[in-house]
């Protein structure tokens, strides 16, 4: 159980970290009249095409890239593009509130919208990317990248995107409901022990004690973990296996720096990048504890670190593994991004005006309504697989109830969300 407890609050450092990216990023780009401008170019001919012709192309070009039936050019309304748009809305409201990465509910979210399960993850990357290009906010981190660590990282990375692409995309070549049931499947233990741990962190912190309205995020959600001078024991043991090349690092933080085998760090970037391929996420959720509990990075190496090994590994599997492929809907991507800019711009206000517990217990709520979602749409998955002796009409009937429960619950943060913010607008404004 304490094992469990520890691996939770490494999980939670590393989704904190990956929001504290998403936050920093998103409020560059809103506050920033030419990249907003660059956005609304990019994303307005899109829409345009969309609507006019991807039903006519995609009759006409059914085979174009990825095998089977491809999803490029994806069929596409106007309703697909506004649901896109407040699918990153929300993920905006769950990463500017809770501090904690909202990228959780977007393919669980995409997937109940009747999306593929690879094609949510494909697009889900793409967005990733395309903030983290728009964002531009590398040059504000150079000083804290240790440029050996990085790319040392980033070769592993690279390598587990592939390989994590490979399984994705082999699964929905040889069967595209075993696909969405394997997706589904990752997703049910993520979700699963995150929001069950994380009700039981709110629970007990709520029980210990009441405290007063915080005038920021959770405890500790939004503040980068101290650099470590006392390491972990488990890092200590890594950095003191020498087989070479040994990458030396963090020679500004303490005397005479740090030094790491190359090869743990190739196995970590591994690990991330395959998470990253096939769940669509951007692997900060992971590359956090691991560089700082495993490695024994310091965190502010970290934190540079992470940000440069989202832009690469993202783009590379997002591009690399899915979009020649044909398994990204770019319109979804450019909906979802506008979204969640505007989302997260609300959400972190709204934290000036809540308790921490509160947020915390928001955070616990939202990801087992994803977990939810998830785990009732399985029972209909395996039973179309012949896994499990079930009707399509009960799987379905199943795998409707999880939807509903995860709408209903994403709909009630939603308007809890927007109705703190306009009630408190006044307070808002005084302290901006």
């Amino acid at each position: 159980m304490g094992v469990s407890r520890e691996f939770y609050a490494l999980m939670m450092h590393g989704a904190r970290s990956f929001a504290r990216w998403e936050i920093d990023t998103s409020l560059r780009i809103l506050h920033d009249r030419r990249r907003m401008g660059l956005l609304l170019l990019l994303i307005l001919p899109v829409f345009l095409i969309g609507t006019t012709f991807a039903e006519s192309v995609n009759e006409a070009l059914p085979n174009v890239l990825g095998g089977k039936q491809a999803f490029s050019p994806a069929y596409y309304t106007t309703t697909i593009f506004l649901a896109s748009i407040a699918v990153g809305v929300v993920a905006g409201l769950i990463t500017g509130c809770i501090g904690a990465g909202g990228g959780f509910i977007i393919a669980p979210a995409l997937m109940s919208a009747g999306v593929k399960g690879i094609l949510a993850v494909g697009t889900d990357l793409f967005h990733i990317f395309a903030k983290a290009i728009m964002g531009s906010v590398l040059h504000r981190k150079l000083g804290n990248i240790s440029v050996m660590l990085a790319v040392t990282f980033l070769v592993g990375s690279i390598g587990g995107a592939t390989l994590g692409g490979y399984i994705n995309r082999t699964i929905y070549e040889a069967n595209p409901v075993l696909s969405d049931a394997f997706i589904t499947t990752v997703y049910v233990f993520l979700l699963g022990f995150l929001g069950f741990y994380g009700l039981s962190d709110y629970l007990r912190i709520r029980k210990a004690s009441r405290k007063p309205a915080a005038q920021g995020r959770v405890e500790g959600s939004n503040q980068v973990a101290p650099d470590h001078d006392d390491m972990t024991s488990l890092s200590r043991r890594i950095q003191s296996v020498n087989i070479p090349p040994m990458i030396h690092f963090d020679e500004g933080v303490v005397p005479g720096g740090r030094k790491v085998s190359a090869l743990f760090l190739v196995i970590s970037g591994f690990i991330v990048g395959i998470a990253a391929a096939i769940m669509g996420v951007g692997g900060g959720f992971l590359t956090f504890p691991i560089f700082v509990y495993v490695l024994g990075v310091s965190a502010s190496t970290t934190v540079g670190t992470d940000i440069l090994q989202i832009v690469f590994t993202a783009g590379y599997a997002g591009i690399g593994q899915y979009a020649i492929y044909g398994f990204i809907f770019y319109t979804l991507a450019m909906g979802m991004l506008l979204g969640s800019l505007f989302g997260i711009q609300i959400g972190t206000l709204v934290t000036k005006v809540v308790s921490g517990v509160t947020i915390r217990g928001f955070f616990a709520v939202a990801v087992l309504a994803a977990f939810a979602n998830r785990i009732f749409a399985l029972p209909g998955k395996l039973g179309n697989l012949g896994y499990i002796p079930l009707s399509a009409e009960a799987g379905l009937l199943i795998e409707r109830i999880g939807i509903a429960i995860f709408f209903v619950v994403l709909s009630t943060f939603t308007i809890w969300v927007f109705w703190t913010f306009f009630s408190n607008l006044k307070t808002l404004k005084r302290e901006d």
